[in-house]
């Protein structure tokens, strides 16, 4: 069958179109994106605005007729953090459904976690044994633990990496002090967490996902992504850091230059990677390998899985 998943995040509205059935590898037919830059639009009172509103419509409007023109036979629509956290997230779902038809789900922080992991699970395996993920998004960080697809634990935190770039850095670059102070917030909040993660016993595999854990990757020596899904990619803790060191003093403009770093992104590249480094110590994983295959892909699965059941 032919399933559309359109996933609408902090920074962009997603639609990516797979041939699947259940046992099967989920082919790619299709991927466009929208870069909306949702959680921007939230005003003073906590509310997504009228026009960012608006712009969700329209992003989701072109997402479906993209979705019918392909002939799939469902299309399968959540939003995350963004949403979630607007005020005004039940008259916003309401004024997307009535204008476009779509029904848009809200998966909550742990779910978001939990389908990110199950798609990891599927992609490494069995043999991979413990995995703990972690996956950074524009409003929210994921992290997840387990041996089965189902994680033991599964946590959501509000440390992502755009809603960390507004809140803590006035000035482009940032200055040291910024980026300290941010360290020393992100370090505190994940020290609560790092223990839950870990009760279980030492991960046999550390794995990242996500946009921003692929970009770091690649400015740490990884492979392009032109080289295919299954070259194994790696970003080491000691590389990670020299990365930091460099990109705080560069503005924004410049970040955009970097290969592999999108202008959408580039200025929240640096709080991403400050994320990333402080998960890295509290979880003590000198490294993780990035996995393809992220929340989109477990929300596809999970589908076939419940398919498969009825």
């Amino acid at each position: 069958m032919r399933l559309g998943v359109l996933d609408v995040g902090s920074n962009t509205v997603h639609l990516l179109v797979v041939d699947a059935q259940r046992g099967g590898h989920p082919m790619p037919t299709h991927s466009e994106k929208t870069v909306l830059r949702l959680a921007e639009h939230i005003n003073a009172k906590g509310a997504l605005s009228d026009g960012g509103a608006q712009a969700l419509v329209t992003a989701v409007q072109a997402a479906r007729d993209s979705a019918r023109a392909l002939r799939c036979d469902d299309l399968l629509a959540f939003a995350t953090s963004a949403v979630r956290d607007a005020g005004n997230s039940t008259a916003v779902l309401d004024r997307v459904r009535r204008k476009t038809g779509v029904d848009l789900q809200v998966l909550g922080g742990r779910d978001e976690a939990r389908l990110t992991f199950l798609a990891v699970r599927r992609w490494f395996g069995w043999s991979a044994g413990r995995l703990i993920v972690m996956d950074i998004g524009g409003g929210s960080l994921e992290l997840a633990s387990g041996i089965d697809e189902v994680p033991d634990v599964a946590e959501s935190l509000p440390l992502g990496a755009g809603r960390l770039t507004r809140e803590h850095f006035v000035d482009d670059p940032p200055g040291r002090g910024a980026v300290e102070r941010l360290r020393t917030l992100v370090g505190g909040q994940l020290a609560d967490q790092a223990p839950k993660l870990l009760a279980a016993g030492k991960p046999d595999r550390a794995v990242a996902t996500s946009k921003t854990l692929r970009t770091l990757a690649r400015l740490t020596g990884a492979a392009p992504s032109k080289d295919g899904h299954r070259v194994a990619r790696h970003l080491h803790l000691t590389g990670l850091r020299q990365l930091i060191a460099f990109v705080s003093r560069m503005a924004a403009s410049d970040l955009a230059e970097l290969e592999g770093v999108s202008s959408a992104r580039s200025h929240q590249l640096l709080a991403g990677a400050v994320v990333a480094e402080a998960t890295m110590e509290a979880l003590a994983v000198p490294s993780v390998e990035v996995c393809p295959w992220a929340l989109r892909e477990g929300v596809i699965l999970r589908r076939l899985d419940w398919l498969d059941g009825a």
